[in-house]
Parts: structure tokens; sequence; C-alpha cells
């Protein structure tokens, strides 16, 4: 990571000074330098109120996740999937409250609400890194879940079906197919990947001095769960039939997508709170108490925030994106990839609002517009992918992991991964 970043600011300065000597001073516009040094400051600014707005967030959802884990829902998760979470992480207990709450953030990523699934995906960390013993290096459960999280399976890419209608598509709901084909490919990839680059990227000394060890949550802080097994799980009946059920869902999101995803948060907040008082839990205090932790964690991101922030920030305002944009394009599009989906595909790794605003320009944009191939292409691969370097700055950020290890690369492999299955089945379905 600290070669990436040092190359990426270096990049961006490199061309922005070349730029700069050929620059003809022009009253109407910043001279490159000026504009490198705008986009730097500019970009500090907004990681530091990108990570303030997660605030509230973050609170809410830190305070479900409380009483969740209050109530015994994480047990009950991570017991219901346990013959899969304990083959992807041996490394993690199969009653570990890890478990579950990786389970509910991805669970959250499924149904594509987005700022919702980084408290879950937060407290996973946190839980993770109880069971590290090198503090301040990620292990291969933490890269494991990161891959998964930037490529995870989407149901219903919420956000983005509403922005296909809001720019008047005849089908808003057009990309549920080809979004799911996407991620279920970059997903098995991510899993697969992990799984190879691990052996390469030893788990080494901590970085830092690790404090006392951790206490193992005990099976008395919370309600014993009604369906029981010697081994700790369900027995298998149960298991095959919520995946079933999971199962089941889809092709319902694929028609009632649209009347479905308004009800999805309300429904997580009357869930939750339900749960705990059937399971007798004092839900108030509980939530509360979860929610302090919110503000503390939206603090301690802040300079991971600022260091890629900025750094992609110098990378689109020296022009490098637009260079690779034009030398990568005329080869691209013999792939199915269109010149004006590559920035869009280039994008979405680096920044989340960068690829946001490309998006909705092209599929605004009179001559492309949403229905055309371009447009289903944009607007899947903003379903189907994730922002990698925000996602391992704020999940990392959040428990001071310095060495990431293999993460990086397998995250980087699961988007290329997404980005190949979401041209080839939109080229199949729309091309």
């Amino acid at each position: 990571m600290n070669l990436i970043f040092f190359a990426i600011v270096l990049i961006a300065f490199l061309i922005a000074g070349w730029k700069q000597l050929a620059w003809l001073p022009n009253a109407e516009e910043p001279s490159p330098i000026e504009a490198l040094s705008k986009a730097m400051i500019d970009s500090a600014t907004g990681s530091v109120e990108l990570a303030l707005g997660l605030v509230g967030v973050m609170t809410l959802f830190l305070g479900l996740m409380k009483v969740a884990e209050a109530g015994g829902m994480l047990n009950i998760l991570a017991r219901l999937i346990r013959p899969l979470m304990v083959r992807l992480f041996p490394e993690v207990p199969p009653d570990h409250p890890a478990m579950g709450a990786m389970i509910l953030n991805l669970s959250a990523n499924a149904l594509g609400l987005g700022n919702a699934a980084t408290p879950f995906g937060i407290r996973a960390m946190q839980e993770l890194d109880k069971l590290n013993p090198a503090k301040g290096t990620a292990t291969n459960s933490m890269a494991l879940f990161l891959a998964i999280n930037t490529s995870s399976v989407t149901l219903l890419p919420t956000g983005v079906i509403a922005l296909r209608a809001a720019a008047g598509s005849n089908d808003p709901a057009g990309i549920l197919p080809t979004t799911l084909i996407a991620t279920l490919a970059s997903t098995a990839i991510a899993i697969v990947a992990a799984k190879v680059y691990q052996r390469f990227f030893k788990e080494g000394d901590p970085v830092e001095e690790a404090g006392p060890p951790e206490e193992k949550p005990g099976h008395d802080e919370t309600p014993e769960t009604d369906v029981q097994d010697p081994s700790g799980a369900y027995p298998l009946w149960v298991s095959i039939t919520a995946l079933g059920c999971l199962v089941a869902l889809i092709p319902v999101t694929v028609v009632y997508g649209r009347i479905i995803s308004p009800w999805i948060i309300p429904l997580i907040m009357v869930g939750f709170l339900g749960f705990g008082v059937a399971r007798q839990v004092r839900v108030y205090e509980v939530f509360v108490d979860g929610a302090k932790e919110g503000f503390q964690v939206a603090i301690r991101i802040i300079p991971f925030l600022v260091a890629i922030l900025v750094a992609v920030g110098m990378f689109r305002a020296s022009g490098a994106m637009d260079i690779m944009v034009k030398w990568l394009g005329a080869v691209t599009t013999r792939f199915g990839l269109p010149a004006e989906a590559l920035p869009m595909a280039l994008m979405r790794p680096l920044s989340g609002s960068g690829a946001y605003g490309i998006m909705a320009s092209i599929i605004n944009d009179p001559a492309i517009g949403p229905d055309s191939y371009a447009g289903y292409l944009v607007t899947t691969l903003q379903g189907s992918t994730e922002t990698t370097f925000y996602v391992l700055a704020v999940y990392y950020g959040a428990i001071q992991i310095r060495r990431i290890r293999h993460t990086l690369i397998t995250a980087l492999t699961a988007d290329l991964a997404g980005i190949v299955f979401a041209v080839a089945a939109c080229w199949y379905l729309f091309g």
C-alpha cells in the first residue's frame, strides 16, 4: 500500500509538472499545478466531510448491531450458515461475534444498502481484530472478508435503479440480472484469489505492541438459541431451508425490486428492535450504548480517508486518468468496453463519488441514455463493483491496520473480474 500510495501521488505530480512547463497563461483557467493544489485541498476537506457525514448512519446501525448482539442474533446467523463460514474463515471460531457481523454486512451489501452496510463491516473488523495475534497487520480472515465485501453478491442495487428511473429509463431494474451475474463471478474469484495470494504474503510481527489478550465472549452473555446441536450449529435441514429462502428472494427482487427497496431500512430497524424486545433486551439502553461508538469510529478513519482521497484527487486533476482512457480506450472497445464507459471502470475502485458522477453524466447524455448498451454497462458497473480504496481505508482505519498484506491485490483482482463479467453479461443481454 505504501508503494501504491506514493506511486499515485508521484505520477500525478509528474504529469501536472510536465503540463505546467508547456502551459500558456490563461486568465480563464488555472495552471496545471494550481489545479493540482486545489484538488488536494478540496479532497482533504471532502474526506473530513465524508467521515463526519457517516457519523449519523454509523451511530444508528452500530446501535442496532448492539441490540442484535445482546439478543443473540449474531450467534443465530453464524450458526445458521456455519458449514460455509467455517470453510471460508477457519481461523474464526464458529460462534464468535465476528461471524454474525460479517453476515449482516454482506446481507446489507446484497440488498444495496450502501452506507448502511459500513457499520456492520466495521463491527466485523473490530471483532476479527480481537483474534489478531499481530496487531496492526491484516490477518487472512480480514483480507478475505474485505475481498468478499468489495465484490459481494448484489440482489438489489436500489440506488442505481432509482438513478436509472430518474434518468427516464424504460427498464430501470434491467440491470438486476447483469449485476447478479457480475457479482456472483467476482465474489467466487475473490475467494479463490484470497486463498491463493495468502500463501505468498506471510503474517508478520505486530506493527504496534499488542495490548492484553481479549477475553472471548462468554456464552452466558446472550440468551441461548432455540434449536441447538452439540456441535454448535443448527441441523443441516435448517441451514438448507434458510439457503432455499435466500435463493427464492432472487426472482422476488427482480420482479418487485422497486416496491421492496423503500421498505428495507425501516424493516431492519423494526426487526432488530423487535427481536431485542422478544429476547428481553433493554433495547433503548443497549442501543444508546452501541451508538456511542459511531462518532469515535468516524474520527478514527479521517486520516486514512484523507490520504486515499487526496491521492485520488491528484490523479484525476493532473489528467493522468484522461491519459489512461486515451491509451486504453482503443483496445477495450474491441472487447465490449466502449471508450465512454472506460472512465467509469477505472474510477470505480478509486472514488465512489467520481464514479457516480461519471455514471450520471453518461446516462443523462441524450446521445447515450440509460437504455443504451453503454447506459446498461456503466450502471451495472456501479451496482456490481465497490470503491476498493475507500473500503480499505475505512475498515482498516477503524482498527488501525497498517500492513494490509494481500488485501489490495485480492480486491483489485475481484474488481477486474467484476468488470469482465459485467461486460460479458451486458454484451450478451443488451449488446
